[in-house]
This record gives C-alpha cells, structure tokens and sequence, in this order.
C-alpha cells in the first residue's frame, strides 16, 4: 500500500476506535447505572413485541445491553427466555401476556384490569426471585397501563414488593375508550378531575390517598389533530384524566401531548423517535 495511503488508513481506523470509545464513555456517564429493571407492558391484543422498539431503541442507546422476556402463561406462571445477570445495569423486561385479551372478563372490564395486575404482580415477584431489587421502573401501553396502576393500586402497602421508582404511561384510557359514555366527559385542567367516571376509574380514586409519593410520571398521549381529539382509539381526556388520580401525590407529574399521524394509537409504540427519546430521557437520563 502507497505510504500516504496506508497513513490515512491508518488514522481512519483509529478515528473509528475513538468513536466507539467516545460513544461508549458517553453511556456510561449520561445515564443513571443501576441494577433497577424497567417493566414493559403491553396493550389489548398485543404481545411483547409491542415493546421491541422501544426496548432496543434504549438499547442503541447505551442504556443497557440486557433485554429479557418475561412470559406469562393464563394461569398467571411466569417464565423468562433467560436470567437477569447479576451485575446489569438498567435491564429491560418485556412481558408477553398469554391472556392478551382478558378473555373471561368481557363483560367486566374493571375486574379485569385487576386480574392484569396480578399477572404484574407475578411478574414482579418472579424478578424479585432472580434479584432482590429495592426499585423497578413500568412503562405501559394502552391496556398495559390500566394493569400496571390497578397492580400499584392492590399492592402499595406490601412492604415485600420494590417501591415504583418511575411510571410512563402511553395511551392509557383511564377513563374510557372512544365511544364509551365517560370517553369524551371534560377534564378539570387544572387537577385532571373527570365531569363523570367509568367504574374502572371510579375503583382507582383510592390511589389519591395512597400513591406512592417518590414515584415520578410521565403521561404520553396522542391527538390525530383530525377533529377526533384522540389517538383514534383513547380521547386525551381519558389519558389527561390519570392526573386527578396521581398528582397530588407524585415525586413528579408531567404530559406529553403528541400531534399527527405519528400520535395513532399503535404508533405511539412503534418506532415513534419522540416516545423513544421521551423515554430514555426521563428513565434513565442523569
């Protein structure tokens, strides 16, 4: 190779070296580095690879380098693709539900969130089982939201379970879906209060005595901006209305209201840059 040539080889690669280096020394210090593994959970009908992107977006990142799937059978067993190694830092969990649709609860959609969240219960005695960890994270889409609060709803004075460090709630319709009566009711925007609530919001008022209070929140939600004033699927009111339930109590509460075709109800999860990035700020940004 001509020496000017091998040269600027030379330095190309070493370039190269030092951008990996770089970026990796970035990770390191620009995220939080703790055991604490964040819980995702998915919608109605769906699976854990509603939760792929946003997992390997963090994952590209430099957040973490440990992904695992958490599997829950009908019967509430669950069972993971593989361990949590003992030293990770910030692991991800997604969890793939089986009874995806709540099949024996269709005429009673209250009883069924709380059946969803003895299947997070499960899921979060299962990790206690691998580590014992003081803290976990959740991140929840649609249906997984209304799981996710009823299992901190049902469990906050059980001093055996980790404290909820942070909630991101995405497309939660804690008031109702588009077309239910209470869907459209206006919300106080001051405290979130619904005119009118769904027996399913109604059985959650407990949480305004009771939330933990070192829990932040980050509420996302989308507006087609098409007249709909909704994802298409969840009414803003219905995901603004989480509020009223948590806010006073809160570590911190904040709202992320995304516009346009990108804010539909599914992608809000799938491949949405903004979501990812909202995520990984407020999760694990120092």
């Amino acid at each position: 190779m001509h020496k000017s040539l091998k040269l600027i080889f030379t330095l190309a690669v070493a370039l190269l070296g030092l951008g990996g280096l770089t970026t990796n020394v970035h990770a390191v210090t620009h995220y939080v580095q703790t055991p604490t593994p964040t819980i995702f959970v998915h919608g109605w009908g769906s699976s854990s690879r509603a939760e792929e992107k946003m997992a390997n977006a963090a994952r590209n990142a430099g957040v973490t380098r440990t992904i695992v799937r958490a599997n829950v059978d009908k019967d509430g067993k669950v069972s993971f693709n593989r361990t949590i190694p003992a030293h990770a830092v910030n692991p991800i969990v997604e969890v793939n539900l089986e009874d995806n649709k709540l099949a024996n609860y269709q005429n009673d959609y209250a009883k069924g969130y709380r059946h969803g969240g003895d299947y997070i219960k499960n899921v979060v005695v299962a990790l206690q089982k691998q580590h014992h960890y003081r803290q976990v994270n959740f991140v929840g889409h649609s249906m997984g939201n209304l799981e996710i609060i009823n299992y901190i709803n049902d469990n906050y004075n059980n001093r055996q379970l980790p404290q909820v460090a942070h909630l991101v709630a995405i497309a939660g319709h804690y008031n109702g879906l588009v077309g239910e009566a209470t869907a459209k009711a206006a919300v106080d925007s001051q405290t979130g209060q619904p005119s009118s609530m769904d027996k399913s919001y109604r059985n959650l008022l407990g949480l305004r005595q009771h939330f933990p209070q070192n829990t932040a929140v980050l509420n996302i939600y989308g507006n087609l901006d098409d007249g709909s004033n909704s994802d298409g699927d969840v009414p803003v009111t219905s995901a603004q209305s989480l509020k009223y339930l948590v806010g006073d109590r809160t570590k911190s509460y904040r709202e992320i209201e995304l516009h346009g075709k990108s804010a539909q109800h599914s992608r809000l999860h799938n491949n949405n840059h903004q979501v990812d990035q909202a995520l990984i700020k407020f999760l694990w940004e120092k």
